[in-house]
């Protein structure tokens, strides 16, 4: 997908620095771009209504509220219907250890990021899984180590 047209270098700006620290001060932001607050405000608003800013999140580490175990999870699945895709979408949507779930191409329908407290918190999310839908290949992998985390895009 190409960058969207309609977004200058100024809005390029904002958001770069929005996502580093979203905590920043609308006065903070409005200075770093050489704006006043109030045309930096309107930017602001236009993406968020534009959908361009889909929100504002602090983030956690997840070993210091008790989820220091990360799982990895690639289904198969043998039935491609829609019905079977909105079941296992609202199965995913009522687990809250599910942080992501993407549709994959491949050999892999779906990968999951599961975040639990330990494997025994795993193994109950495994079996409210595996009854949710039915499923053709269930892989679990577990992280020892995040190496990188990028959560902000690299705004081109």
């Amino acid at each position: 997908m190409t960058p969207r047209s309609d977004l200058d270098a100024t809005d390029r700006a904002i958001l770069a620095l929005i996502q580093a620290d979203a905590s920043l001060s609308l006065a903070q932001i409005a200075a770093a771009v050489h704006l006043t607050p109030s045309p930096c405000w309107k930017r602001i608003r236009r993406m968020e209504e534009a959908g361009v800013i889909r929100g504002r999140v602090t983030l956690v580490d997840p070993a210091a509220v008790g989820l220091p175990l990360t799982a990895f999870v690639a289904i198969e699945t043998a039935d491609h219907s829609e019905a079977w895709m909105q079941r296992f979408a609202a199965a995913m949507e009522a687990m809250p250890e599910v942080m992501e779930v993407w549709r994959m191409a491949g050999d892999v329908d779906y990968l999951l990021r599961v975040v639990v407290s330990d494997m025994a918190a795993y193994d109950r999310f495994y079996r409210r899984l595996i009854a949710a839908a039915p499923l053709k290949n269930v892989s679990s992998r577990f992280a020892m180590e995040q190496v990188k985390a990028a959560r902000a895009l690299p705004i081109p």
